[in-house]
């Protein structure tokens, strides 16, 4: 039996992120749709801010480790890839981010995931002909894969997905979540013009799934380390990990197809353009 204090308790959060979205999501959007500099520098300080959190969770400490050399190059590097990779130099600026290995293993994976999730994102928007579209549907499809699975697992709970790492999430959750991303690329491709609607459904769920993998993975490296939140960064929602992992996740996967469609939307690729970019790569 659901009781008021219970159903207080499991929507008691439910406000703090609606007010954190409803300041995040306007000026994010403003910026994806202006692209050129103004989309650059929030990439350019979200990429800073994620590899702050990530080094801070693998046990580096910023009050001292920040003020050293090698800490403030530890934040510099995905910068630095990103500011390469602006001038057309891709291949630099991904052998750059490979190349952050001489940290360590797990200073190296947190410039890795925000440098790679940075370069997606910088190479979807600055792709000819596609606008802002590939970034724009990538951002809906993980919106509603979150919302879609906070509300299912809510209403309907059931089964955990995975106890051992995140308590929280349920079956049913991962299924809403999954619908909800397939209807979210649904309704991307039909308002773009762009690609097919049936397309665009199925990259929805897949990407879907990959933001749902995102999210696992970042919730097995907190409980790895013993923390609830990455961060402070975002009122409801933790920090930026918290908020982005589905997100870093999904945008490589993107790029990656978007590479067998090249001066098109990334969603309208078929398994046929995939599998023929494999035998002639396509080379930026």
């Amino acid at each position: 039996m659901v009781t008021a204090r219970s159903a207080n308790q499991r929507w008691s959060d439910l406000r703090l992120r609606l007010i954190s979205a409803a300041v995040i999501v306007p000026v994010a959007l403003l910026c994806i749709l202006a692209g050129g500099n103004a989309y650059r520098a929030m990439i350019l300080l979200v990429s800073l801010g994620l590899v702050y959190e990530g080094a801070a969770m693998a046990g580096l400490s910023w009050k001292r480790g920040a003020r050293s050399w090698r800490g403030g190059l530890l934040l510099l590097w995905p910068v630095m890839g990103l500011l390469i990779a602006m001038t057309g130099e891709w291949r630099v600026a991904f052998g750059l981010t490979l190349s952050a290995a001489v940290f360590g293993m797990a200073q190296w994976i947190c410039v890795a995931v925000a440098g790679f999730g940075g370069l997606s994102l910088l190479w979807l928007r600055e792709q000819p002909g596609t606008g802002a579209f590939p970034v724009l549907f990538i951002i809906f499809v993980v919106i509603a894969s979150d919302s879609g699975a906070y509300l299912a697992g809510r209403i309907i709970g059931g089964p955990k997905l995975a106890p051992s790492i995140s308590p929280g999430k349920t079956r049913s959750g991962a299924l809403g979540g999954l619908l909800a991303a397939g209807v979210a690329g649904f309704a991307t491709a039909w308002f773009s013009g762009q690609g097919g609607l049936i397309c665009g459904t199925i990259w929805g769920m897949i990407l879907g799934c990959a933001a749902q993998c995102g999210d696992l993975a970042e919730s097995a490296a907190k409980r790895r380390v013993g923390i609830k939140d990455s961060g402070w960064l975002i009122p409801g929602h933790g920090g930026l990990l918290d908020r982005f992992d589905g997100l870093l996740a999904a945008a490589p996967l993107a790029a990656l197809v978007s590479l067998s469609v090249p001066g098109q939307v990334f969603w309208s690729a078929t398994p046929l353009d995939i599998l023929a970019t494999l035998f002639h790569p396509f080379h930026p």
